[in-house]
This record gives structure tokens, sequence and C-alpha cells, in this order.
């Protein structure tokens, strides 16, 4: 590896977004990756299943704004909501017509509950402190947006930046996954994969040096596109050591966890549902752990299954085995033994973000108090020679990885003008 003129750390959304920014501006860029392959937290298996299976992110979310839309347009993006269908059981049945009316109107009146709460509520006030509680729906929606969606329970969240990243649609999937736009996004890029970076040097004058056991590249400005639970561990040591408003910020930003599991059918019975539904039932608390499952996406002869929040930490340190024991469980209770005849056991698919060591998780929340957070992080230190860059750092599209892509943009112009 020679010396480039700008050094990117991870090869991610943000890792790649920043190095096409800079090889556009006509400047030298070496990304160095951990990894055996790009793309971070998106990364497509197409094997194990039989089809396309996104372990990591899944969707285009918000895709009128998103930058990844318009990259990914020749891939037959397909328009998730306009087949998006929802069955939910519940004590072993399925929910009446009216049940579920009034499943859609307690969803309905969740956001513009907090949304109303924003003047009043102080600066460390949760998402849990003002979301509709008592309800027969209550805490199934809680659980939605929580554990599920979020990846981490309400009472965990910071209010303010919890409607701020709250998103809309469409909601677009790729055929061929997310990890595999990205793949062909990193195509041709200068990438040392397996390049562990353990220490990066950045305040001297003269620029940054990134060191590991492939040895050491100079630059003058770095990108780190980490993830914030990795840098939270120490899995990068900065000399100097970082200014305490980063470190509070990278604190104020840990990662949740949810978990996907693949499921294969094991013959012709597709559980009466039609590709694309969702599969969900009715919770009593919060916290409950419980999977939802997304039937036959495109077709194929898998089920997608979610697991969020801190029931997705224990599962993922109990073993792929308890997950998928997990799973069946919980078919089991719309669907009693059919759910053992129709499924294979064997061959599941799931994702290990939490004990994968360059990720320590799926995506970024606020903690209480730390709405400013991610602006705080993706502010450029030392005139722009060390950027940070990542889902976490975008105040409005984080956990996307079209809110990953632009924070490499910025953090990309950011570099190229402390070189100017």
């Amino acid at each position: 590896m020679s010396d480039p003129d700008i050094l990117v750390i991870g090869a991610g959304a943000a890792g790649i977004a920043a190095a096409r920014t800079v090889l556009a501006a006509g400047r030298r860029v070496q990304v160095l990756e951990a990894r055996s392959r790009p793309g971070g937290r998106a990364w497509t298996d197409s094997t194990t299943l039989g089809a396309p299976f996104d372990l990591g992110a899944t969707w285009l979310h918000q895709a009128g704004q998103n930058p990844l839309t318009p990259l990914a347009a020749d891939l037959a993006p397909f328009d998730h909501d306009a087949v998006r269908r929802h069955v939910c059981f519940l004590d072993g049945r399925l929910a009446t017509e009216a049940e579920m009316a009034e499943y859609d109107a307690a969803y309905a009146a969740f956001h513009p509950r907090l949304e109303a709460a924003l003047a009043e509520a102080p600066p460390a006030a949760t998402a849990a402190d003002y979301a509709p509680r008592g309800g027969f729906w209550d805490a199934t929606v809680a659980h939605w947006e929580g554990s599920v969606i979020a990846a981490a329970p309400l009472a965990a969240m910071d209010l303010r930046d919890f409607m701020a990243t709250h998103l809309g649609g469409p909601n677009l999937l790729l055929p061929g996954g997310i990890g595999g736009l990205l793949t062909r996004l990193a195509a041709g890029l200068p990438i040392a994969f397996g390049a562990v970076v353990e220490r990066l040097r950045w305040g001297g004058a003269g620029g940054v040096v990134a060191e590991g056991g492939f040895g050491r590249v100079a630059a003058q400005a770095a990108i780190v596109t980490l993830p914030t639970a990795v840098l939270a561990a120490g899995g990068l040591r900065f000399e100097p050591a970082l200014p305490a408003a980063t470190e509070q910020a990278i604190h104020d930003l840990p990662l949740g966890l949810l978990t996907k599991l693949g499921l294969r059918a094991a013959g012709g019975d597709r559980l009466d549902l039609a590709p694309f539904t969702g599969l969900e039932r009715r919770i009593e608390q919060e916290d409950e752990a419980a999977m939802t499952f997304i039937a036959w996406p495109f077709g194929h002869d898998h089920l997608m299954g979610f697991l969020g929040g801190e029931a997705a930490w224990v599962l993922e340190r109990e073993g792929e085995a308890a997950l998928t024991d997990f799973a069946f469980a919980e078919l089991r209770r719309a669907y009693g033994g059919r759910a053992d005849r129709a499924l294979r056991r064997g061959g599941a698919l799931a994702s290990h973000w939490g004990t994968d060591p360059f990720a320590r998780g799926a995506y970024s929340y606020a903690r209480p108090g730390g709405a400013k957070a991610r602006l705080a992080l993706a502010a450029p230190r030392a005139g722009g020679r060390l950027c940070f860059a990542g889902e976490a750092c975008h105040p409005r599209f984080a956990g996307t990885v079209g809110g990953a892509w632009e924070t490499g943009e910025a953090a990309a112009r950011a570099a190229l003008a402390a070189l100017a």
C-alpha cells in the first residue's frame, strides 16, 4: 500500500462513499477494511438459503430522499410498502378485522403523542416517557417502535433523537440485496482487506499515520467509519486521545441489536401466507421477547425472522441453536405443530452482529440527553484531518445505509478541504 492523500478506515457504506468522493476529486485514497469483504453491516448471503438474504441492512428507507436509490435504479428495486400486509395472532388465534382496526388506530396515535411532547419534555426525556400506555395494543406498538425498528427499548432512547430519526416510505427492497449493491459500488476501489487498524496517530502537523498488522500507512487526513460500539470498546487507539466531546458523543451513541434469521420451507406448505406478508403476535409487555416474520420475499421459500432489543443480545450469546429454537416456539404459538412440519430446522441462517468484533451491534440509538451527539461526532477534528462517518453520525437518517453514505460523502468533502 502506498501512502495516499486521504485514508479511509472501514469499507462499509460510509467508507465506500468517502473513497468514491475522494477519487472523484482527483485525489489518492486508501481504504483499510478489517473484514474480507466490503459492505460492513450490509451483507447479503446468496447461497445458504438458495436466494439472496440480507443479514444486515435490508431496505432503502425513505427512498425519495435516499442517496442510494438512484444508484440502485437498474437493480429492479421493489416497493415493499405496495404489498405490505400483516397477520397478527393473539391467544393462538387470528386477530379479527375489528381488532386489527384498533391496532392500526393505536399505531397511528403513537408518533403524534410523542411529537406533541417535544416542546415541554426535559432534555433527558426518553421515548418511553411519553409513549401511550394502558391500551390493549400499546405494548405491541411500543415493542415494534423500540426493539424491532430501533433495536433497543424505548426507555433507553432519547426522545428528541428518536423522533428526529423516525423514517417514512417508500421502503425499497432489492432482489439481489443491499449488500450486493454495496459490493458493486465498492468495485475498483483501493481497498486492503484483512487490514485491522490498531492505532491512529493524528496529532502531528504533517497528517495521520495508521498502524496495524499490515504495517503503517501515512496520509494527510483520515476518515474513520468504524461503528461507535467498536470505538467505545477501544477497538482503535487514538494518539493523542480523542477530545472529551468526541468521547462523550461515542458513549452517547451505543448500538442496539436486531438479529435476523432465515428459515427455509420443508415442502409446499406456505402457512397460508402470501409473499411479503408480515407475521406477528400481540404482546403483553413492551420488553417481552417476541419474533416477527416476513414470509417468502420475492416468492422464495424462506421466512425472514426479526428479533430485537435485549432478547436479541441474550439469544446471540446462547448461540444459533437457541435462536432457532426460539423462532420455532414463536411460530408454534400461531400454527402449533404445523410449523415444525412446514419449516426446516437445519440450514437456518442467522446474523451475528452482536458478537462480531468489527460491529458489536446492529445500529445506533442515542442515550437520554444525547440528542446532539450525532452532530458532535460528525464534526471534523484538526481542521478536517480527522473525520468520523457512519450511520451514527447522521442526525436524520441514522441507522440506515443511506445515512451512512451521506456522512461518508460529507466527511470526504471536509478532508478534501483540509488538503486544499
